[in-house]
């Protein structure tokens, strides 16, 4: 039996990245599944191509109203809700020096990224507490774990993802409602470009692969995360194996927030240090 086999699940942010590589995993895990984004054109695409276990519905997590009635549609399509998995997000516009930040931004930032999490997790408890509990998975970033310059808006914003996750974690557990957080690094999707709303396209492409250079400079794994890294760690959470996991944080980023690489070392190197 799949992993997800009889269980309804909400993905908000699912018609892209992060967020379209979960609803395709836990489809094939037997879910059914609500795509949630305000992009209408690739939700739809998305859901075609799942089938008919994946449904869209157009929504904006800024909107509380638009985050009842999204669950309210899902409960009324599918019969439930047991998996809801506040994974939109924005990551505002990246600014050299905070000194030159207007906090133009800030209010839409927050909006996305800490009420339409509090707000999804808000009324999907609502349901899962007089069904039998549930899971919820909230995305943050390694930018909520480790303080650093640049994107001072969304940093906080995902910290503050963080804390609520727990705060929730303990208040829902109750009712058997599981309340964890995913923090992505170094996964490559539309959100950083997105940053760079200043630049034309050319800047924008040379901005975006610098920034991701210095992340792999950072990474201690070799390889590139995915989408689909995030995904996994998903499916745990939503899963049975997590039965009696909340409350916590799960970097998913090939060892960013262990520590900065130092050594480069080559395959050569294996087996050459101390062994005393």
């Amino acid at each position: 039996m799949s992993e997800l086999t009889g269980k309804v699940a909400v993905v908000t942010g699912g018609a892209s990245g992060i967020g379209a590589a979960t609803v395709q995993r836990f489809v094939a895990e037997g879910a059914r599944v609500v795509i949630a984004d305000v992009e209408r054109e690739r939700g739809e695409a998305l859901a075609a191509a799942c089938g008919a276990d994946a449904v869209f519905r157009q929504t904006d997590v800024a909107a509380p109203d638009q985050v009842r009635a999204l669950v309210s549609t899902t409960v009324e399509t599918f019969g439930g809700l047991h998996v809801m998995f506040n994974n939109a997000g924005t990551s505002g516009t990246f600014h050299r020096r905070f000194f030159d930040d207007d906090l133009a931004d800030f209010q839409r930032i927050m909006s996305v990224n800490v009420l339409g999490v509090m707000a999804g997790t808000q009324m999907a408890a609502r349901h899962m507490a007089a069904n039998g509990g549930g899971s919820i998975i909230n995305t943050s970033s390694i930018g909520g774990i480790q303080a650093g310059g640049g994107v001072m808006t969304y940093r906080a914003s995902k910290a503050a993802v963080i804390h609520f996750t727990k705060c929730a974690a303990i208040e829902l557990a109750h009712w058997e409602i599981r309340v964890n957080c995913l923090a992505p690094g170094n996964i490559p999707t539309p959100l950083l470009a997105g940053s760079a709303t200043d630049l034309d396209e050319e800047a924008t492409k040379v901005f975006e692969a610098a920034i991701r250079q210095q992340m792999r400079d950072d990474r201690p794994l070799k390889r590139e995360g995915t989408p689909a890294d995030v995904a996994e760690a998903a499916l745990y959470f939503a899963s049975d194996r997590s039965r009696y996991v909340t409350g916590t944080v799960l970097p998913v980023d090939g060892g960013t927030v262990a520590g900065k690489v130092t050594v480069r070392r080559s395959s050569a190197d294996a087996g050459t240090g101390d062994r005393t």
